[in-house]
């Protein structure tokens, strides 16, 4: 596949970068139409995510430079090349995450509403975002053959897409993309159950990018290593017993407490 769109005056247009910026504009749109339904204001909303997706952005470079950290020694300059790929996914929660703390405790808001309304909107984005990814050519699985991609049902353009110098590869960003469309799909079943605690959807979120995470990765062969585990799977881990113990400490509450279709998220408490 080639990465690049078109070429303007020795530019490169690049789909990578392209495709981030349509997650983040869907995103964001559905994140501020969710936030005003809850009385929060235009520019709180705006401004959040403006430092978030800065700080997201950061984070998720860093958490690849510091993986690969040789690499990046010898080729100091290649830190800044972000068209080129390199961003984790993992690394841009956790800049995203400490951002919108800091932000919420400024300005006396509580963090859960607010991670709430994002979990919707940034795993669509993240299935967005892998397609950047087909484009790029990267963050495909082991090898594998045409029959087994068939069989599977993929579509044509994406087994031909994997089909990089003479070997066929595995979609794995294809399969992280589905997982997240339905994602959505649950938690947009889930945020209208009427019992719904705050801080539920996030523990959901969490729960479920990282079950389907841990799985593709194991197919991927550009994964993140630490000693010899997979970096990837052992956030992953961390992440669901994290959502887990959320979702059970929060389930013990009333029937009626708590509700997030009713609260409005203006104390500083998680």
């Amino acid at each position: 596949m080639n990465p690049v769109i078109v070429n303007i005056f020795g530019f490169d247009i690049r789909w990578y970068s392209v495709l981030l910026l349509v997650a983040i504009i869907i995103g964001l749109s559905i994140f501020m139409k969710e936030g005003q339904k809850y009385e929060f204001s235009k520019d709180f909303l705006f401004n959040l995510a403006f430092w978030m997706i800065i700080f997201s952005f950061i984070g998720a470079r860093l958490y690849y430079v510091i993986f690969n950290y040789k690499y990046y020694l010898n080729d100091p300059i290649s830190i800044f090349k972000v068209w080129e790929g390199g961003l984790a996914i993992h690394g841009g929660l956790l800049g995203g995450f400490i951002t919108l703390v800091l932000y919420c405790r400024k300005y006396n808001t509580r963090v859960s509403k607010i991670t709430d309304m994002l979990s919707i909107p940034l795993l669509l984005g993240q299935a967005i975002g892998r397609w950047g990814n087909f484009f790029n050519g990267e963050a495909h699985g082991s090898a594998t053959t045409l029959l087994a991609l068939q069989n599977k049902h993929i579509p044509d353009f994406i087994i031909k897409g994997m089909y990089i110098n003479g070997v066929y590869y595995h979609p794995t960003f294809f399969y992280e993309s589905l997982w997240c469309i339905i994602g959505v799909l649950v938690l947009l079943v889930i945020k209208h159950y009427k019992y719904l605690k705050v801080g539920q959807l996030t523990s959901i979120y969490l729960m479920w990018y990282s079950v389907g995470r841990f799985f593709i990765e194991a197919l991927r062969t550009d994964s993140l290593m630490l000693g010899g585990f997979k970096v990837a799977q052992l956030v992953s881990v961390v992440l669901f017993i994290i959502g887990l113990l959320i979702f059970m400490i929060l389930s013990r509450k009333g029937k009626f407490e708590d509700l997030y279709t009713e609260t409005k998220g203006s104390e500083i408490q998680f």
